[in-house]
C-alpha cells in the first residue's frame, strides 16, 4: 500500500479478555494483512469499556494509518464502538434507511420479532463507508481522514460474518488504495525444522527486497512464505515465482511437497486424483484423524474409500486383517503390524493404497524398548509394503503426537505415490 504503510488490529469485547470465547480474528486479519504486505504493528483487545476503548483508539490512531476493529457493533447498550469512533472523528450519527430496512428484512425472513435496540445498529456516522453485512444485522463502516492519512475499519465481531464482509468489502477497498500489486507463493515443506530452513535460506531472506522470503512453523511442518510487489498481479507472481525456483534447488528444495497447496492432506487428495488412484486407511494411534483430515478436502469422495479405527488388537484382527501371530510375535506397535494393517485396509475396501498408523500416543503405556512417541506408519500398494518409524520426543503432549503421526501418514502417503 502506498499510503497505508502499517496497521493495528483492535478486537473489542469483554468476553475477549475473560477468555469465554478464542479471538480467531486477529489472527485471520493478520493473515489477510499480510498477504496484502501491510505490516501489523499491533494487536489490542480492549473490553467494552467506554474510557478504555477511546483510549484504545486514541492510541491505534497515533501509530497506525489503519486501524481495523472488530466487535461492539451490537444493539445493547455495551456494544459502543461506532459512537466512539464517530466521536474521535468527529462526526454526529444519523439513521440510515436503507440499513434500517435491511435489518427489518433480517428479522423478518429469519422470523423473528425485531426490538427496537436494534435500530441502534442503523446509525452511522456522516460521511462513513458502509459495508452491508448479508450475514447478519450490524453493518460495517469505514473512516477516513484524509488530512492526516488515517482509516478506520469497523465489522461485526462474530467471525462469520467478520470473514464474508472482509473478503467481499474490506479486501477491494484496501486493494484499490493501492496502484500496485502484491502476491504471494507459499511453499510447504514436511521433514525439517524452521531452524533449520532458516539456515539454509537466511541469505536469501536477508537480501531479499522483492520478493521477501519469510518462514513460517506449524506442528511438523514449516512454510516458506514468498511475497512480491509489481504493477499488476501476475507481474508479481512471475517474480516469486522466480523465487520459488531458487529455493527448490537449495537443500531445502528436497523437503518442498507443494506451492500454494494449503495442507499436505490437500496435496495428498489432489496427487491421488491426479494419477486416478483410491486411498483407504487402518488408524490405531490417531483414532480415525487421518481419515478426519482427508475428509476435510472438499470433494475427496473420488478418492477416498474409506477406512477403519482398529484401536484394541481384535479389531485389528478382524478389520484390518492382521493375523494373530503377527500381533502375538511383534505386538500392535510393530512394522509388521502396520503394513498388514494398510495392506488389510486396502484390499478389504478395493484401494490402491493403504495407509496405517499404530504407535505410543501417551501419557502412559510406554516401555524401554518402545517409548512414548514410538509409532508406526504402514503403506500398501500393488508394486508392495514399505514402513516408516517416527521416534517422537516423549516430552510432547497425547495431541501433538497424535496430530504429527497423522500428518507423517498423508505425507509418507503422497511421497510414495
Amino acid at each position: 500500500m502506498n499510503n497505508i504503510k502499517c496497521a493495528e488490529i483492535l478486537c473489542v469485547g469483554t468476553e475477549l479478555l475473560l477468555g469465554d470465547i478464542v479471538n480467531t480474528n486477529a489472527a485471520y486479519l493478520s493473515r489477510k494483512l499480510a498477504e496484502l504486505g501491510i505490516a501489523v504493528y499491533h494487536q489490542t483487545v480492549v473490553g467494552d469499556n467506554p474510557t478504555r476503548l477511546k483510549a484504545a483508539f486514541t492510541s491505534a490512531l497515533e501509530h497506525a494509518d489503519l486501524v481495523i476493529v472488530t466487535g461492539g457493533l451490537g444493539p445493547t447498550c455495551d456494544d459502543i464502538t461506532r459512537e466512539t469512533a464517530a466521536e474521535l472523528f468527529g462526526r454526529e450519527l444519523v439513521l440510515h434507511e436503507d440499513i434500517l430496512l435491511q435489518i427489518e428484512g433480517y428479522f423478518k425472513a429469519t422470523c423473528r420479532n425485531m426490538t427496537e435496540n436494534n435500530k441502534r445498529q442503523a446509525m452511522v456516522p456522516v460521511g462513513a463507508k458502509i459495508l452491508y453485512n448479508d450475514r447478519g444485522t450490524a453493518p460495517g463502516l469505514i473512516l477516513e481522514d484524509e488530512a492526516e492519512g488515517k482509516r478506520m475499519v469497523l465489522m461485526p465481531g462474530v467471525p462469520k460474518e467478520m470473514t464474508a464482509m472482509y473478503e467481499l468489502s474490506v479486501l477491494p477497498y484496501l486493494k484499490a488504495q493501492s496502484d500496485s500489486a502484491i502476491a504471494s507463493r507459499n511453499i510447504h515443506l514436511f521433514g525439517i525444522g524452521e531452524s533449520a530452513a532458516e539456515t539454509i535460506l537466511r541469505k536469501m531472506m536477508d537480501e531479499g527486497v522483492n520478493p521477501t522470503v519469510a518462514p513460517y512453523a506449524k506442528e511438523g511442518e514449516v512454510r516458506i512464505r514468498v511475497t512480491a510487489r509489481a504493477e499488476n498481479e501476475e507481474a508479481a507472481l512471475a517474480l516469486c515465482d522466480g523465487t520459488v525456483e531458487e529455493i527448490r534447488k537449495t537443500e531445502v528444495g528436497q523437503y518442498i511437497y507443494g506451492v500454494d497447496v494449503g495442507s499436505v492432506e490437500a496435496a495428498l487428495v489432489a496427487a491421488l486424483r491426479a494419477a486416478g488412484k483410491t486411498i483407504a486407511c487402518a488408524e490405531s494411534c490417531t483414532g480415525g484423524l487421518v481419515a478426519k483430515r482427508i475428509v476435510d478436502i472438499s470433494g475427496c469422495s473420488d478418492v477416498f474409500l474409506g477406512g477403519a479405527v482398529t484401536y484394541a488388537n481384535s479389531a485389528k484382527e478382524k478389520l484390518a486383517g492382521v493375523s494373530h501371530e503377527t500381533l502375538e510375535a511383534h505386538g500392535a506397535v510393530s512394522e509388521e503390524t502396520a503394513m498388514e494393517m494398510a495392506r488389510g485396509v486396502r484390499l478389504a475396501l478395493g484401494a490402491d493404497v493403504g495407509v496405517s498408523t499404530t504407535g505410543v500416543a501417551g501419557p502412559g503405556g510406554g516401555t524401554p524398548e518402545k517409548p512414548v512417541g514410538t509409532v508406526f506408519i504402514g503403506l500398501s500398494a500393488e508394486g508392495g509394503d514399505t514402513f516408516k518409524k517416527l521416534s517422537l520426543s516423549s516430552m510432547r503432549d497425547r495431541d501433538y503426537i497424535r496430530f504429527v503421526s497423522a500428518s507423517n501418514a498423508l505425507h509418507f502417503a503422497l511421497k510414495n505415490l
